[in-house]
């Protein structure tokens, strides 16, 4: 395994071992070498260098996932830049805000993508100040590389990156994070996922989330090839992934959700054989995922199953499943700490939980962002013992398996009384007739809040007589026949087409609650 001291030194080492090695393919056809990738990325770093990017020049960037858009992202850690990549679908409320906040000299976007117009959105949110826009279609300014000053590595604890957080609160937050901090979190990842120069990754998600370069670096230091689609589409997914040949089918609950139900469509004409018939495993992470989940996929989609972490933007992949975990983990657990991550449990009361006691699951890692952007949001960020308080709900049991059971913040208290939204959405989830739920806490003046299920109906169900999607009666049936308690029942039921969700698969649950409010 190749290693370094930042991700630089990473690609310019895979390069010089294997340089016609292949490193990337995009679904628009184009492929690149570790070579080419290093040289590609040079003649960039020197057509910014040209147009006045410098170390420590802030520049936001809003690509799909293209091989440029690693081109990019490698161009302007060679210079030494604090880069800012921006999820894709964010537009004007959160690309503003992130503008407004970091000042940036510099955004990179297409000039047109997916029918939107990414010049006109810079223009309008950058009129009046000093932030340039370059448009990026597919191309990136060039230049000689001989005019690049030499390469200084960053410090262990130096400012190279802004991620903002894809939450589902009003804004946007900031983490300012380091190369120390995602070349852990490769190191990690590639060790627990036993990634080898024979895997080759599925991409599916935009680069420009956290887990861009994570992957990037694991990738470099395995010496694997990536292959990116920049909008998912299950079938152009089964199309490229199995052309390709992929072996890792990334990379969270959506996409695995996704991958299910291509298949079962695939089987339909081609009994017995596999939409993704070279996947060893699916990798996955960013969203809570069903407690069957895993099953299913190691089932029918074939391979180890999903094989799970856990993480967020300030702090990603905290921990991660093993390829020789217990099958019994794999289906629930989202693994254990990777190396060097220190965590506790909090319970509500604010005690230290034992063994298997729900609390908080709170963090110290070499992947722990710097803080945010935002000073003022540090302080209740961090325990009195510099733990990082994540929000997340879970369990950690005495063989050190982490089990996320929910969000502070998706707490429902009904009459007093605290009720796990998770809990019941792992139970709807297990109806056969039940593709997807969310259930959110709704004001009620009696109850305080009163719970409401929200649900997508499984395929088929409604188009025959006997199919029709879950009535309110069934799901209280079905519920207390699982073991739910009375008071946790649901008071509501609505089903819906889909949910919405963020771009790493969160459901955005605040616009349910504004859906269905009274």
């Amino acid at each position: 395994m190749l290693d370094a001291e930042s991700l630089w030194q990473l690609i310019e080492r895979r390069a010089e071992a294997d340089p016609e090695c292949e490193l990337l393919v995009d679904s628009g056809g184009s492929r690149m070498t570790n070579g080419e990738f290093r040289d590609a990325a040079l003649r960039t770093a020197a057509g910014l260098y040209d147009l006045g990017v410098r170390a420590g020049t802030v520049v936001s960037w809003q690509l799909p996932t293209w091989n440029v858009g690693y081109v990019l992202m490698a161009a302007l850690s060679r210079l030494g830049a604090v880069q800012n990549p921006i999820i894709p679908i964010y537009r004007d409320r959160e690309v503003g805000f992130i503008i407004r906040q970091i000042a940036p000299e510099v955004v990179i976007t297409p000039s047109e993508f997916g029918g939107f117009d990414f010049a006109a959105m810079i223009a309008r949110l950058t009129e009046g100040t000093a932030t340039r826009h370059m448009a990026a279609d597919r191309t990136l300014p060039e230049g000689d590389p001989a005019v690049l000053p030499a390469y200084q590595a960053p410090a262990e604890r130096e400012l190279r990156w802004y991620f903002y957080s894809s939450g589902t609160t009003a804004d946007p937050k900031g983490a300012r994070h380091t190369d120390t901090a995602i070349l852990a979190a490769a190191r990690g990842m590639r060790a627990c996922l036993e990634l080898t120069a024979e895997d080759i990754n599925g991409m599916a998600f935009p680069l420009t989330h956290v887990a861009g370069p994570i992957w990037l670096a694991s990738s470099l230091m395995a010496g694997l090839p990536n292959v990116l689609l920049d909008r998912f589409d299950p079938a152009a997914a089964v199309d490229l992934f199995g052309r390709e040949k992929v072996t890792l089918g990334g990379s969270g609950t959506p996409f695995h959700l996704a991958y299910l139900k291509a298949q079962r469509e695939f089987v339909k004409t081609r009994p017995g054989q596999r939409a993704f018939p070279y996947f060893r495993l699916c990798n996955g992470g960013g969203a809570p995922r069903p407690p069957t989940l895993h099953a299913q996929i190691r089932d029918e989609v074939g391979g180890l199953g999903v094989v799970a972490g856990w993480g967020l933007t300030e702090a990603p992949i905290l921990t991660m499943s093993t390829v020789h975990d217990p099958q019994s983990a794999l289906d629930d657990s989202e693994g254990r700490a990777m190396p060097g991550v220190e965590l506790r449990v909090v319970t509500l009361e604010g005690k230290r939980a034992e063994p298997g006691e729900e609390g908080e699951l709170r963090a110290k890692a070499p992947q722990l962002m710097l803080g945010y952007v935002d000073t003022g949001l540090n302080a209740d960020a961090f325990d009195a013992d510099g733990y990082f308080r994540t929000g997340d709900l879970g369990t950690i049991d005495a063989d050190g398996f982490v089990r996320i059971t929910g969000r502070l913040k998706d707490i429902i208290i009904r009459k007093g009384e605290n009720i796990s939204a998770k809990e019941i959405e792992d139970l709807l989830f297990t109806h056969p007739r039940v593709a997807e739920a969310a259930v959110i806490g709704l004001p009620d003046a009696e109850r305080g809040e009163r719970v409401c299920a929200v649900v997508v109906a499984a395929e088929g169900a409604g188009s025959t007589e006997d199919a029709e999607p879950l009535d309110f009666a069934e799901m209280v049936a079905f519920l207390k026949a699982a073991g739910l308690i009375t008071h946790k029942l649901p008071e509501q039921l609505e089903v819906v087409d889909c949910l919405p969700r963020n771009p790493t698969g969160k459901v955005i649950k605040r616009d349910l609650v504004a859906r269905f409010r009274d």
